[in-house]
Parts: structure tokens; C-alpha cells; sequence
């Protein structure tokens, strides 16, 4: 059903356009990102963060790459600590048989077609040179282009490859540099600690076990807390690539999918009201590929609590992952099946936004008579170890602009 929609829209677009009937506010945006064509569109991230000055010293290794155009990630057997810089310079060209034009490292111009590719750095153009430190599941991809330098904050193996769809096979081949330098002087990695202040028994026995749905039925556990500012909390999760869903269904597909040419903003499919504290979710925040968005996603609500924790604001959160449907119980509706091992997704949380280089602290707190199997408010059935993820976002997460910070 979502695909055909999805197909609807992109006739729906190309007819307007032809005819002369596009509204001009989607004109516009895709006259920008066509225009933009190397660069980032707005509100994406990198998963690295672009350094403030070059590296000194010399680098702890060099290393040259050759991508071919028929390679979509390709490791390079290093290393990358966190703190440490991240060098490349490239060069070379691709080739695709249904392109005129040559792709650089930086990828060719973004165009109508982006809308539904599914590029593994949706900012940037097919073809163009990126790179990942980390767990494939959960490193965002960063642009390298003709040449980047950025800070990887959460250390991990380095692949490269060239953006673009696991089908593409492109002729020619890109020659890839890549230098490692050290940390910079007063580099601080994120602490894993065995208790925070605050966090506590006299805390959690504030704290419900679970959400529910309007009429009270017990859904998904509280297994995350996030203790920050809401500026700093909205802004550890755009910079680790994850995208505010929408609260309401009107005009959320055609809003989503025209948009924006990065097929983020396809990823606010609304996502059902729960509650906590007594009213519904202050935010939800999706993570996902976007084609595959209505069947699966990395997808979680957060509350504000209603009283701090050591002076701070307190989030409260639930994080599940979709991974198809099943019957709601409730009504013999469809709803989405969730991943019945909850840990899996709050570890997810945990490796996007540490990796950020926002967060300061991190512990996993064991709250007494440890939830450890349950069902949702759907009927669904899931198992945890218990452990609720604590993080503690740094003081100067909410300050740092867009692009300033690792995503």
C-alpha cells in the first residue's frame, strides 16, 4: 500500500511539472537541490564532525584506496579511535550508463530521479565518495567528496565507498588517500560510569514501568533516560540522523515525500499517540530506511518528566523497532510487529547518539523488580534483560550549530 503511494506521488510530481501545474514551493525545492547538486541538503547530517582546524602533527598512518565503480562499501582495514581525525583526499571519476555526465568524488548533481533511489547518504549526489566508522547497522555515512577532514567520535573500522544503489555498477575508478591523526589536545570520549547522581531508586519509583494507550492498556517499557536541555535533546538526535515524525496524518505522505529531495522528512509517517505522565509522547523520532519506512523502523517516543533529576531536565523514553505487522489484539486492526528483543533497540539509541560526540556520560541503571517480559497494548510480546540506558548529554550540546557536531 505505502509503495503505491509512493508511486502515485512520483506520477502525481512528474505530471504537474510537464503541465506546469508543480506548485511553486515544490519548483523551488527542486530547482535548489538540483542547483545544490554536491552539496548537503538542509537539515542532514554527517556522522562525523567536520573539523574545526587541521590536525598537527603527522599522521599515524596513510593509506591509499582504489574504489571501482561496481564496489558500494569497501573496508579499509583501519582502525579509527575516537577523537582521532579522519583525512582523505580523492580522485577519479565513475561513470553510469544512464547519465550524461561523469560523476566526481563528489557525485553527480541531485535530480528528480534522487526522489527514489535509496542512497546510503541521502545528502549527497549518486556517485559520490563517502565514508563510515563503526557497526554497519548503526555508523551514519559521511561525505568525503574531492576532500574531508572530520573527528570521528565514536572510533570503529573505516570503509569507504561510493553513494549509490546496490544494483548500480559504474565504469571507472576513484583513487582514495586516507591519513589518520591524532586526537586534538583536551579530547573527551564519552564516559561509561557506574552510577550518576540522581539516578536512583527514590527516581524510579517516580517513573512508570511502561506507556499505555489512551484507554490504559500497558504498551512498550521505559528503557531510556536522556538527561539535557530540550534543546540539547533535539539536538543529539538530528545530529545522529534521526528525524522528528510527524503528529499528524494530513498531508503527511505528500509532506514528507515532496518536501524534501534527502527522503528524510519520508520518514515523519505519524506514528500512534501513547501515553506517560498522563498525556501522549512530547516527541517521537524515527530512524530508518525510507522506502521501507511504513514496515520497518528504529522508531521511539519521549516524554518531558514532570520533576528534574539533580537539578536537570529529565527525558523519559521507550524505543522499539518495527519490523513488519500483525494483528492488533485489541481490535483485529493491523499494526505494526515490533522486534521482541527491546535491548536490541536501546542499544541502537545508545551506539547513534554516543557517537555523536553530544554525549557526556553514559551508565544502564537495574530499577528493582526488573521488567523482563511483557506484552504491548497490541497484543505484541517482548523480553529484556531489565537495564534501563541512562544518558547524559554535555553542556555544550545545545549550542552547537548545525554541521558543528559529529551526526
Amino acid at each position: 500500500m505505502h509503495k503505491t503511494w509512493m508511486r502515485r506521488a512520483v506520477i502525481w510530481v512528474a505530471s504537474a511539472l510537464a503541465a506546469g501545474t508543480c506548485p511553486a514551493g515544490l519548483k523551488a525545492q527542486l530547482v535548489r537541490d538540483d542547483a545544490a547538486g554536491q552539496g548537503q541538503s538542509a537539515g542532514s547530517q554527517q556522522t562525523t564532525a567536520p573539523a574545526a582546524k587541521s590536525p598537527a602533527g603527522k599522521p599515524k598512518l596513510s593509506q591509499e584506496i582504489q574504489l571501482t565503480g561496481d564496489q558500494l562499501w569497501t573496508e579499509t582495514g583501519i582502525n579509527v579511535q575516537p577523537g582521532e581525525h579522519v583525512v582523505a583526499a580523492v580522485t577519479g571519476k565513475v561513470h553510469y550508463a544512464d547519465s550524461v555526465d561523469d560523476a566526481g568524488p563528489a557525485g553527480l548533481a541531485r535530480g528528480f530521479k534522487d526522489l527514489i533511489r535509496i542512497l546510503p547518504y541521502n545528502a549527497a549526489g549518486r556517485g559520490a565518495v563517502i565514508g563510515r566508522v563503526g557497526d554497519a547497522a548503526t555508523a551514519q555515512p559521511f561525505l568525503i567528496g574531492a576532500h574531508c577532514d572530520v573527528i570521528s567520535y565514536s572510533g570503529g573500522l573505516l570503509s569507504v565507498g561510493i553513494n549509490q544503489m546496490s544494483m548500480d555498477t559504474g565504469e571507472g575508478t576513484y583513487s582514495v588517500r586516507v591519513e589518520i591523526y591524532p586526537p586534538d589536545a583536551g579530547f573527551l570520549a564519552v564516559k561509561q560510569v557506574n552510577a550518576m547522581p540522581g539516578i536512583d531508586t527514590s527516581l524510579f519509583s517516580k517513573i512508570p514501568r511502561r506507556i499505555g494507550d489512551k484507554a490504559g492498556d500497558p504498551g512498550d517499557m521505559v528503557n531510556f533516560l536522556i538527561i539535557g536541555s530540550e534543546a540539547a535533546m533535539q539536538k543529539v538526535f538530528t545530529t545522529a540522523g534521526w528525524v522528528k515524525v510527524d503528529a499528524d496524518v494530513k498531508d503527511t505522505f505528500l509532506h514528507g515525500f515532496i518536501e524534501s529531495m534527502s527522503k528524510e522528512s519520508y520518514l515523519t509517517m505519524p506514528m500512534s499517540p501513547l501515553y506517560l505522565f498522563g498525556r501522549q509522547q512530547d516527541y517521537g523520532w524515527a530512524h530508518a530506511e525510507p522506502i521501507q519506512v511504513v514496515a520497518s523502523r528504529n522508531h521511539l517516543r519521549i516524554w518531558k518528566a514532570p520533576f528534574p533529576v539533580n537539578g536537570q531536565v529529565l527525558w523519559v523514553g521507550a524505543a522499539t523497532h518495527d519490523i513488519g505487522f500483525e494483528k492488533d489484539q485489541r481490535n483485529n486492526g493491523l499494526t505494526h510487529k515490533i522486534d521482541p528483543d527491546i535491548d536490541l533497540e536501546r542499544n541502537y539509541v545508545e551506539k547513534t547518539l554516543t557517537s555523536t560526540g553530544l554525549v557526556s556520560e553514559v551508565t544502564h541503571y537495574l530499577p528493582d523488580n526488573p521488567m523482563k517480559e511483557a506484552k504491548t497494548a497490541t497484543g505484541g510480546s517482548f523480553h529484556s534483560d531489565g537495564h534501563v540506558l541512562v544518558l547524559k548529554l554535555s553542556d555544550g550540546a545545545a549550542n552547537l550549530s548545525a554541521g558543528s557536531a559529529k551526526p
